[in-house]
């Protein structure tokens, strides 16, 4: 039975994890409602949002750089203000990195090789909205699939995020060469976040692993 908690999915051009996202959503109970890129709407209508990965614009000029300046990030940003939980996954996380909701940027993988595989996470500083109860040892297994997601920040920013909590997951094995292995980072608030590996596609046993659940239930 879902419950009436609705959480918005944003939509653009080019996004191609939706329909995962809206699976992984409504698996859990929660009721998602789509919004797209040049709509507006009331964020008091929602308790979370969620920016999915794909390929936003094609990735032209960079990845997330377009999407950014959509008009329905004008009301996610009055959405944030108001403290209501963001989660990017992938080319969401680019969005929120280059629309200033996020600290640092994603950049081409060490390499310059798309990578499609598992990785090991850890949990470096938990969330309370998404995977709010980590498992013993903090570790998570998850897919990724991307070609710039290579987390950087400069030394100054990295000392600063690290000073405040804000690195949430790191890689145990660094896949791509991010700065300090980090796999996701949070805002200052703690309630805006952004990670590259793909939990909506680790929601069941069948599907590799169940510990993308979490990052959804937690919203319950």
């Amino acid at each position: 039975m879902s419950s009436s908690k609705r959480v918005g999915i944003l939509r653009f051009l080019g996004t191609n994890c939706d329909r995962d996202v809206w699976q992984a959503l409504e698996s859990v109970g929660l009721t998602p409602q789509w919004l797209w890129y040049q709509d507006r709407f009331d964020p008091k209508d929602f308790v979370a949002f969620v920016l999915p990965g794909g390929f936003s614009y094609g990735d032209y000029l960079r990845c997330g750089a377009l999407a950014a300046k959509a008009t329905v990030m004008d009301s996610l940003r009055e959405g944030v203000k108001r403290g209501i939980p963001t989660l990017g996954i992938c080319n969401g996380f680019q969005i929120l990195c280059d629309s200033g909701l996020l600290p640092g940027a994603l950049v081409r993988n060490l390499g310059l090789r798309f990578i499609d595989d598992w990785v090991r996470l850890e949990l470096v500083n938990s969330c309370p909205f998404f995977v709010g109860r980590p498992t013993e040892q903090n570790l998570f297994r998850l897919p990724i699939a991307h070609g710039e997601g290579r987390y950087y920040i400069e030394e100054d920013g990295l000392k600063r995020i690290q000073d405040r909590g804000q690195i949430w997951w790191t890689y145990k094995e660094n896949p791509n060469g991010s700065i300090g292995d980090i796999a996701g980072v949070k805002n200052e608030a703690g309630h805006v976040v952004g990670l590259m590996p793909h939990p909506e596609r680790a929601l069941f046993d069948w599907m590799g692993g169940s510990a993308g659940r979490q990052f959804f239930e937690t919203l319950l």
